[in-house]
């Protein structure tokens, strides 16, 4: 069954205004969305205190937030969820990497054993996040199409779909941002 025209229309009404059309649209995307989220989380279960429906809840919440939502179709709602999600990733390791530095609150002197169970998953996700923005600099395809895949959990034949390109440019674009992000990450 083609999803794709009602949520096409969905989204037209959202970007009206509609209210009413948001919350349908997030009902008939919500297991999609999951799987994204889950694809995700996935790769970082380390210490994580964000859950697949926290996330995909976290991204309706901003996606309410942010007004009126100027997306064209399904492919674009989708690109656009990855980067929502991205950013609620990034902001949670921000929040809790700054909680460890202290989060304002006077230091108080440890012994280093208590700093042994902290995982350091926020860190490499900012540090994946700076270097995803520095790419984005320098050629802004390979940086949909890694957030795409490694903040999405999209295949290749979903990123050329949404991307309108085809699964070799975007395997080619994938090992390109990969040497590149490795190079940045050194």
């Amino acid at each position: 069954m083609d999803t794709s025209r009602p949520l096409t229309e969905l989204l037209r009404r959202a970007g009206e205004g509609d209210a009413t059309a948001l919350n349908e649209l997030f009902a008939i995307a919500y297991e999609d969305l999951r799987r994204m989220a889950h694809h995700r989380l996935r790769a970082s279960t380390r210490g994580s205190v964000l859950g697949t429906t926290a996330l995909v809840h976290e991204s309706y919440f901003r996606f309410v937030n942010a007004g009126r939502l100027r997306i064209e179709d399904r492919a674009h709602f989708f690109r656009y969820a990855s980067q929502v999600m991205r950013s609620v990733i990034v902001d949670l390791a921000r929040a809790r990497a700054s909680e460890r530095r202290g989060g304002g609150v006077s230091p108080v002197t440890l012994n280093t054993a208590i700093g042994d169970g902290l995982g350091g998953g926020e860190v490499e996700i900012l540090r994946v996040h700076e270097a995803l923005a520095d790419l984005a600099r320098l050629d802004e395809r390979l940086a949909t199409v890694v957030e795409m895949r490694y903040f999405a959990g999209f295949t290749e034949a979903e990123i050329a779909e949404s991307l309108g390109i085809n699964e070799r440019t975007v395997r080619r674009d994938w090992e390109k941002a990969r040497l590149l992000l490795a190079k940045a990450l050194e």
